[in-house]
């Protein structure tokens, strides 16, 4: 799949909610840890599990299993090294989110954008969708994000030791 075939997921989806934090590290020290195979038992914060089926590019594929026993398939659709990637996830080929990675380097600072445009009351009637997605899925995916920003960040400032579980407080999805 190209990269403007994943930029059509993009239609499907009415909202997006991004997360964005700075990294003390170099681009392509941040870049080698987040495109490494099963990296996320190293920084996500609610992963246990982390198994590549085919690894790494564009057609990469992986799952998640999450703390709380919920596991769920990630497949790559846009990968540019130092760049960033595009993935859909879902469980089991149902309820498809389109998550984006992005990594933009400066001297020393890394600012890294993570954008997850949820299937959750984002798609179908909009004004039907816009309170339970802004009041219940956007506060709970910001969250979300922002742990595991935060996990990568401690990663990385910590010699690269894997982030404690729960590390910035439990999820109600995903602990």
């Amino acid at each position: 799949m190209n990269d403007k075939n994943a930029r059509n997921y993009l239609n499907d989806y009415h909202w997006g909610i991004s997360f964005s934090g700075l990294i003390n590290a170099d681009l392509k020290k941040v870049w080698d840890v987040i495109s490494k195979q099963s990296a996320l038992e190293l920084f996500h914060p609610f992963c246990v599990e982390n198994k590549a089926s085919i690894w790494p590019g564009k057609s990469a594929t992986d799952t998640i299993k999450y703390l709380n026993g919920m596991k769920l398939t990630r497949e790559f659709c846009y990968w540019e090294d130092e760049k960033g990637f595009d993935l859909r996830i879902h469980n089991n080929g149902k309820n498809h989110s389109f998550v984006t990675w992005r990594i933009l380097g400066q001297v020393r600072t890394v600012n890294i954008v993570i954008t997850i445009y949820p299937y959750l009351f984002n798609r179908g009637n909009k004004f039907m969708n816009m309170i339970p997605f802004f009041v219940f899925v956007r506060p709970q995916l910001k969250r979300y994000l922002g742990s595991v920003v935060g996990g990568l960040r401690w990663h990385i400032d910590n010699n690269e030791k894997p982030v404690p579980k729960n590390h910035f407080g439990k999820h109600v999805w995903f602990s």
